[in-house]
């Protein structure tokens, strides 16, 4: 029995050994294909959805769009032909936050800062509605969106309130 054991417990670290070798290799042969210029797009860790989105992007149902920031450096986000700003937005979102961890490690960007104080804007046009589809702004494969600022007319700016959890509420009108 012992050297049924010994022998069961060789196979189980040869078996380790060998999904480790397989990962090393998998992960070696990553790198190199994502070293490619061609795939340069790729990000380093890709996802499902932003592998699908460049199968899309080159059968043709996926856009890219450029994105000029306000010191004019731009970069590139595929995006679905059918996609909403909202859509857009979390894409550039995913983009700057890739770019700034491989600059300059992990950065906190308040997102809802530079959305109530920038919007994007196609041709002069401010896109504020994010539940509207690109496509409504004319924006087409490889159109142009811009940061500018942006300032809330005072109608449409509201603090929001937290409303109190009241638990007795309801029983205390009753009394």
């Amino acid at each position: 029995m012992d050297s049924a054991g010994a022998s069961k417990a060789e196979e189980e670290v040869a078996a380790y050994q060998s999904s480790e070798a397989k990962q090393a290799r998998l992960q070696s042969m990553l790198a190199a294909l994502l070293d490619d210029p061609i795939l340069a797009d790729v990000p380093r860790k890709p996802s499902l959805a932003d592998v699908d989105t460049l199968i899309n992007l080159e059968l043709g149902s996926a856009m890219r769009v450029t994105v000029v920031k306000l010191d004019n450096t731009s970069f590139d986000v595929a995006v679905l032909n059918t996609a909403t700003l909202k859509d857009l937005k979390l894409a550039i979102r995913k983009k700057i936050t890739e770019i700034e961890q491989g600059q300059m490690g992990h950065r906190h960007i308040s997102w809802k800062h530079i959305w109530e104080n920038y919007c994007l804007t196609h041709q002069s046009e401010k896109l504020i509605d994010d539940n509207s589809a690109l496509s409504s702004y004319d924006i087409r494969n490889n159109s142009k969106v811009c940061f500018s600022p942006h300032v809330m007319s005072r109608v449409h700016q509201k603090h929001s309130r937290r409303r109190k959890h009241r638990f007795f509420h309801g029983l205390s009108r009753r009394m």
